[in-house]
């Protein structure tokens, strides 16, 4: 990979985003709100009439509330731009789709390569009815959950677009305060994508439920630990879907090959995977072109060698359409049968990739790549191995390859090994992403994370998942030497992730859809109790391996659960220990220490006050710079934030002061890669944006104070209120209100009143002679301690594993591109 490339990601708090600055003639303040170069913004009059001179003089006297300005500056955000995707042509779509075969599809399309392997390891055939009710079966498996469940009701709970646990818990968050880290704050909710149409008052329903997510914190635990064991699962997914797909592709070597037993068939899987794993850190990129192509290739060997089977050995198998087949099939096997049936849920492995990567493409062409291409094609496949059994009965156990003609064995091998390879990769890439959520809503240690392409935002790669993945990966080959084996662990992560998608899609259909009780109601009913018959099915497989992905669940949700249990109970001590506003005034403009130029970037997590570790460097270090600014990265529960509304400022303590406060706000799918000088270069410029805005402000505040109301005859009733926020206007207005807007207030006389303001000339001076002077990175390290009364589980999580975990992601200089010497840290001890 070209180095240009490679981008490397500090995953936590320590990087901002470029801000589109626009063109010459779209300026854009610090928070992402348009100033034209000719006109000056000013509040919108609406109602030219009814409006009475005492009621407006006293309005415009009226010093405005001081609101915190965090959240006013955000008010006048949304709606910049509109962020919905543009109608896709008919064609466009089906290009996407056909990307699609080569991201999504790639799991439950080698699912052939062993699923009535499985199923009649378990159920020998004896007769016909044997074969056609696990056809039947199968049939039905897919037609309910992927197509039924996932096409026509699950794809479109997306979270502007993005699909997967975490899309769902993020959509939630954003409608409840569901969110146990408490940083929320009301400028979230004006993000262009996040803002959401709200419960109506008239639906009593989902006003109840959000409030008891809201007020019951068990629910909050509840709903938190559901979405993580949803998460563990996937991960989960990540280490069993190499190991069962590359194994079940060289399986078709044992028979075909003389002398190619159980070690060379495990020895080679080995390599395979070894080298699947080590090509991870070059990215998805430079070899994803070839996805698609060998993905649509396979599915239409696929179809092709079903028919080809179909009309050669049996055509009657297409009488497992219809379902009393399975009712004979569990009469005559009875407890075998309920065995067999965890072996059915093999067919639809990674169908929450149809969700899960929704993101990368679009609801549409999900939905016809399935119905168009992937359904029919499976169902093929499936008939045609069906129709060789009934002829064959004794194949059974290298089904696939068997009822291959022996002519395109060969080339079919070679495209079964890739397709297998794919999907391995984009259960991995998958994991990779699920890992960045995770750590994005505070719910995963921070991790090195690389970013192995300028163009594509998603194509991550995080070295140490990657290699936990392979050592995982290979044990599991080693220590259960069969694809049987391995597929009795397999079902039970797949079935685990769709109830809890079951369950979020619920309580999205009841608080957000607001749909009708009974269709609400039906959705659970209906696919729930399909999941939970399949998830008692495999449950029973748990002495034979089943016992495997519980294990990685239960240790990702206790690392997962600790971290965030950890970094609510930090976040909590230090809103508590802030510094007050009060002390702050008493020690004065100076901070009862030596200000000497240059520029401190103070990086914490509080959205709000001062921290106290500010107090530390305060006594620590000699003197302090002549400006402070605090930094909080902050990641909102939205998928992106866009480029012009990402950052927030204001001002800490009276202007002497020279401190304030920065809020970069990302999304859960957003990347940080800035070095630190575009980063500097940013901060500066956006810091003089934001001086210069409230100064406009101000100037604007006091001319309306000033100005004879006389002239005015009539405003709206809004007038007040808007200026409480950056007076800024986007939408388009009639000729009648910009001419009194400009009868109103000529700008000349704003403008004039700026470029004479000595203040702003004086704070501008002051802050390019702290630039010329350099930046200072102050870094603030907290533990937390649990104290000497708590009881013995809270010390065990909190001194020893969260503090673990701390000591061993990254934080602090390690996640800085600056040299060490810029570099000030400062620790601090919050007993919890």
């Amino acid at each position: 990979m070209d180095e240009e490339d490679r981008i490397e990601e500090a995953s936590s708090n320590t990087s901002l985003r470029r801000v589109g600055t626009g063109s010459s003639s779209d300026r854009r303040w610090v928070d992402g709100s348009e100033v034209g170069s000719e006109t000056l913004p000013f509040p919108e009059f609406k109602d030219i009439a009814d409006y009475s001179f005492g009621n407006l003089r006293r309005r415009l006297m009226k010093k405005p509330k001081r609101a915190d300005s965090l959240d006013v500056e955000a008010m006048e955000i949304a709606g910049v731009h509109g962020h919905d995707l543009k109608d896709i042509s008919i064609l466009g779509t089906i290009g996407i789709a056909f990307q699609t075969l080569g991201v999504v599809y790639g799991d439950m399309g080698t699912s052939p390569l062993y699923v009535f392997s499985d199923v009649f390891s378990k159920v020998p055939i004896r007769s016909e009815v044997d074969v056609l009710g696990a056809l039947s079966l199968v049939i039905y498996t897919i037609a309910v959950i992927p197509l039924a469940k996932y096409v026509f009701v699950v794809l479109k709970a997306n979270d502007n677009g993005e699909g997967g646990t975490f899309a769902l818990y993020s959509l939630i968050c954003r409608y409840a305060k569901v969110n146990k880290l408490p940083n929320q704050q009301p400028a979230d909710e004006q993000i262009s994508s996040f803002r959401l149409k709200l419960p109506t008052p008239e639906l009593e329903r989902a006003l109840g439920i959000k409030e008891a997510l809201e007020t019951k914190g068990y629910l909050k635990t509840l709903l938190l630990l559901l979405v993580l064991m949803g998460t563990s699962m996937i991960i989960g997914d990540g280490i069993l879907t190499p190991a069962m797909s590359v194994m079940s592709a060289m399986s078709g070597l044992q028979g075909e090959v003389e002398g190619f037993g159980t070690n060379a068939l495990v020895l080679s899987s080995i390599v395979i995977l070894v080298a699947l794993f080590s090509i991870q850190r070059f990215g998805t990129g430079k070899v994803g072109f070839l996805f698609a192509p060998v993905l649509a290739l396979w599915f239409f060997s696929l179809g092709s060698i079903g028919i080809y089977n179909l009309l050669k050995y049996n055509i009657t198998v297409i009488r497992a359409l219809n379902p009393y087949y399975i009712v004979l099939f569990f009469n005559k096997n009875s407890k075998q049968a309920w065995s067999a049936l965890g072996g059915c849920v093999l067919c639809i492995t990674g169908a929450e990739a149809m969700f899960a990567d929704l993101g990368h493409f679009s609801v549409r062409s999900i939905q016809m790549a399935f119905t168009c291409v992937v359904f029919p094609c499976l169902l093929l496949a499936y008939m045609g191995q069906a129709a060789y059994l009934t002829q064959h009965p004794d194949a059974s156990a290298r089904i696939f390859y068997d009822s291959v003609p022996e002519s395109l064995f060969w080339p079919v091998f070679v495209i079964a090994t890739l397709a297998a390879m794919i999907a391995s990769q984009a259960m991995i890439s998958a994991t990779f992403s699920c890992v960045k959520q995770a750590m994005a809503l505070g719910c995963f240690p921070r991790l090195k994370i690389i970013h192995t392409s300028r163009k594509r935002m998603g194509q991550i790669y995080i070295p140490v998942i990657n290699w936990f993945l392979m050592i995982m990966c290979i044990l599991v080959v080693s220590i259960f030497r069969s694809t049987t084996h391995i597929a009795n662990a397999y079902g039970i992560a797949e079935v685990g992730v769709m109830m809890v998608s079951t369950v979020l899609v619920t309580l999205v259909m009841l608080l957000i859809w607001q749909t009708n009780l009974f269709l609400a109601l039906c959705f659970p009913l209906v696919f729930g109790s399909v999941e939970t018959i399949y998830l008692l099915a495999v449950l029973t497989k748990i002495l034979e391996g089943g016992w495997v992905p519980l294990v990685f669940a239960t240790f990702f949700l206790t690392i997962m659960y600790i971290w965030n249990y950890g970094s609510v109970l930090k976040y909590q001590s230090e809103v508590r220990e802030r510094i007050s506003m009060d002390f702050m005034r008493e020690l004065g403009s100076t901070l009862g220490t030596i200000r000497i130029p240059g520029i401190g970037l103070l990086y914490n997590e509080l959205v709000q006050g001062i921290p106290s570790i500010f107090g530390q460097f305060l006594l620590t270090l000699p003197a302090i710079h002549s400006t402070i600014v605090f930094v909080c990265i902050k990641y909102v529960p939205v998928p992106v934030v866009p480029q012009e509304e990402r950052f927030l400022f204001r001002r800490v303590c009276p202007k002497d002061y020279h401190m304030f406060r920065c809020i970069a706000r990302y999304g859960y799918k957003d990347v940080r890669k800035e070095d630190s000088r575009v980063f500097e270069q940013l901060l500066i410029e956006s810091l003089e944006k934001f001086l210069r805005c409230e100064a406009l402000e101000d100037a604007l505040e006091s001319t309306l104070t000033d100005f004879d109301p006389d002239r005015v005859s009539v405003a709206s009733d809004t007038y007040t209120d808007d200026l409480m926020a950056p007076l800024i206007h986007r939408g388009k207005r009639s000729e009648a209100e910009q001419e009194l807007d400009t009868d109103v207030l000529p700008s000349s006389s704003v403008g004039a009143s700026m470029e004479e303001d000595p203040a702003l000339e004086y704070e501008l001076a002051a802050l390019r002679e702290a630039t010329d002077s350099g930046l200072t990175y102050l870094l603030a390290h907290g533990d937390v301690r649990a104290k000497k009364n708590s009881i013995f589980v809270k010390k065990l999580v909190i001194n020893y594993l969260y503090a673990f975990l701390r000591r061993n992601c990254r934080a602090g200089a390690a996640n800085l591109t600056v040299p060490h010497m810029n570099i000030l840290q400062a620790g601090m001890t919050y007993m919890v």
